[in-house]
């Protein structure tokens, strides 16, 4: 993306992309109809609707508008129905994904300049920046490996276990060391509150409202194998 005005939007799908300055009123639109739309995304799926989605430059934004029959998904796993209010978009990049035929996903890619309207500066021979991992205690790891197995272990629709079969599994492990479902939860507990207070979203009460079921350590365990603190390899800690 060469340095452009703020404001300017750059869309980019795997057939077709399109730079547009920033002006009241101006629309571009996507789909699969590649003669009728502006950037052409899913050209060969059924299940993409000829025009799928509008950007519209309104009150100094871009906004996403959905048209088509199914949703648009954003980072985060946010769906943007064709009956809900169109989204703006923050200055800089944003992925749209259209979920197709036979577990295809059709991306979209956005960029909005920002106020210098320069865009991200290259960093090719910058080192790596490593992944921030939280710290546990040898108690908390093997906790936290025993409530995350099932993610670990990459089961397609994993669910944490309940307090108590975690408390079980735990006690197999070490007989002598007193586990009981409510050891299991107030240490699972202390783990979400420090990582809530550094800056980890939904993994409390008050963020995801009620009923809360599993989404907490759901979140927890989540977060804990994105950032790489645990990792298949840790299942060794469960023996055989």
């Amino acid at each position: 993306m060469p340095g452009s005005a703020p404001g300017t939007i750059f869309a980019l799908s795997v057939t077709g992309d399109i730079t547009v300055r920033p002006r009241e009123g101006r629309t571009i639109v996507f789909g699969r109809n590649r003669p009728e739309v502006h950037v052409c995304v899913g050209e060969n799926d059924r299940r993409i609707s000829h025009h799928h989605g509008l950007l519209t430059h309104h009150q100094d934004h871009w906004w996403v508008h959905n048209t088509g029959r199914l949703p648009a998904r954003f980072p985060g796993s946010r769906l943007l129905f064709a009956d809900d209010e169109p989204v703006p978009l923050t200055a800089g990049y944003t992925p749209l994904f259209l979920r197709g035929s036979s577990g295809r996903e059709h991306l979209l890619e956005l960029y909005v300049a920002g106020t210098d309207g320069q865009p991200p500066a290259s960093q090719h021979s910058d080192p790596t920046q490593p992944p921030r991992t939280w710290k546990l205690s040898p108690t908390e790891k093997l906790l936290l490996v025993v409530l995350g197995q099932r993610y670990l272990m990459h089961e397609a629709y994993p669910q944490p276990p309940s307090w108590r079969q975690a408390a079980e599994h735990l006690a197999e492990l070490q007989p002598d060391a007193g586990w009981t479902a409510k050891r299991v939860e107030h240490d699972v507990v202390d783990v979400r509150t420090r990582l809530s207070k550094g800056g980890v979203p939904g993994l409390t009460r008050d963020e995801v409202g009620e009923p809360v079921g599993n989404t907490l350590n759901h979140n927890l365990i989540r977060e804990l194998m994105e950032s790489t603190t645990l990792v298949p390899p840790d299942l060794w800690i469960l023996g055989d």
